[in-house]
């Protein structure tokens, strides 16, 4: 267990918060989700509630290590004004740390709270420079990681920093590891896991650390047809990661050997184009055209997969099993989410394309939780250490 704000005296302390203020824009700079500031909020209202001085960090987007005003977290302070109903002071400053910010740092009060400038503004921070890591513990007491979504990069605002000063967790990170953690370690069974999405490179790891301890796993989205072509099926246009076909056939192998009830979709919605609006039709999955490709699943594998939903005790689901970014093709993820509503089960979801679906089809207040994270839940969910989970301190 790693130690969190609770566990320490930050009265009068100046204390630096490693947030995920990694937020979409449009284009005229205006925040189009919040989600990840209003997931801050509890620690940074904690820590005004017991006086800390608080200094907050972020990166925003992909600046390259170059101040560019598009990437400018000008946006979240404003709406970190209204959130809090109070000043944050902003540091525009492009360096992100300077003898101007360690002077502002310095002066502030109990409960105030101040923002730096975008720390992917320098080279040094995505390198783990040990200078800059340096430059930031200057400015605070206390390290805070409360950013889940890049707690699986080793940067300097997100380990390196702790180096240097004390290093605890906030109450999100908090969240993310119990959730994740117990799901893994110590899951109410049965214990499902349903993984979608596009490529079986991206989750392979994770599948193989989850046959050691899932009873049951669902594989669908664009990942299927790659298992279906190592059973001999024809897949017609689909997506195939031809490569990986060999990979597919030891993952079912694994599965059997392990007594774990891999299951894949029975049938598909294939269309032959990929358009919204390509007309469609569902097929037995060992009866794909050869000039079609897979877009979703049929209703036999809604009604056999939100059977097995409604049987599990844990759910863990990352990727959707459909191209739900089409309406038309968005049926079979908009199920699984609605099978996931009505379970009394632990449901979790992974983050990434998933928690925008859950959003996307308003249910994201019936599951158990929600993932800040997709590069960092799929890491764990992998069994790795997070370096930004790491270098906290131990209860």
């Amino acid at each position: 267990m790693k130690k969190t704000v609770r566990d320490i005296d930050v009265k009068g302390k100046h204390v630096i918060v490693r947030c995920d203020f990694n937020v979409p824009l449009n284009d005229e700079g205006t925040i189009t989700d919040d989600i990840r500031i209003t997931s801050a909020m509890p620690t940074v209202n904690y820590l005004i509630q017991q006086g800390a001085k608080v200094i907050l960090m972020s990166h925003l987007g992909r600046p390259d290590g170059e101040s560019n005003p598009k990437y400018s977290l000008k946006p979240v302070a404003k709406r970190l004004c209204e959130l809090l109903g109070k000043e944050v002071k902003f540091s525009s400053v492009p360096e992100v740390v300077n003898d101007e910010v360690k002077k502002n740092a310095e002066a502030l009060q109990a409960g105030d709270v101040m923002l730096l400038e975008n720390v992917r503004y320098r080279k040094e921070e995505t390198k783990n420079g040990e200078g800059f890591s340096k430059e930031l513990a200057q400015l605070a007491d206390i390290f805070v990681n409360d950013a889940f979504g890049t707690a699986h990069r080793a940067h300097s605002s997100t380990a390196g920093i702790a180096s240097f000063i004390p290093a605890v967790s906030g109450f999100l990170i908090e969240k993310e590891i119990q959730f994740l953690g117990n799901a893994v370690e110590k899951p109410e069974r049965p214990f499902l896991a349903i993984m979608g999405g596009a490529k079986v490179s991206d989750k392979i790891s994770v599948i193989e650390n989850l046959l050691d301890k899932v009873d049951s796993l669902i594989i669908a989205g664009g990942m299927a047809y790659t298992f279906f072509n190592a059973l001999g099926y024809e897949i017609g246009t689909s997506i195939l990661e031809a490569d990986k076909v060999e990979l597919a056939s030891s993952l079912m192998n694994k599965a059997k050997e392990k007594g774990v009830k891999l299951q894949l979709p029975v049938d598909i919605r294939v269309a032959k184009e990929f358009k919204n609006d390509s007309p469609s039709t569902i097929y037995e999955m060992d009866q794909i055209p050869s000039d079609s490709m897979g877009m979703d699943i049929g209703k036999k594998s809604i009604d056999i997969f939100s059977n097995m939903i409604s049987e599990a005790k844990t759910i863990i689901w990352n990727g959707p099993v459909g191209v739900f970014e089409m309406p038309k093709f968005a049926e079979g993820t908009k199920a699984i989410a609605e099978a996931m509503a009505k379970s009394d089960a632990v449901t979790i979801i992974g983050g990434g394309d998933s928690a925008a679906a859950v959003k996307q089809f308003g249910m994201e207040e019936k599951m158990t939780h929600i993932s800040t994270g997709g590069g960092a839940s799929l890491e764990f969910l992998e069994g790795k250490e997070l370096p930004g989970v790491a270098v906290l301190q131990d209860k």
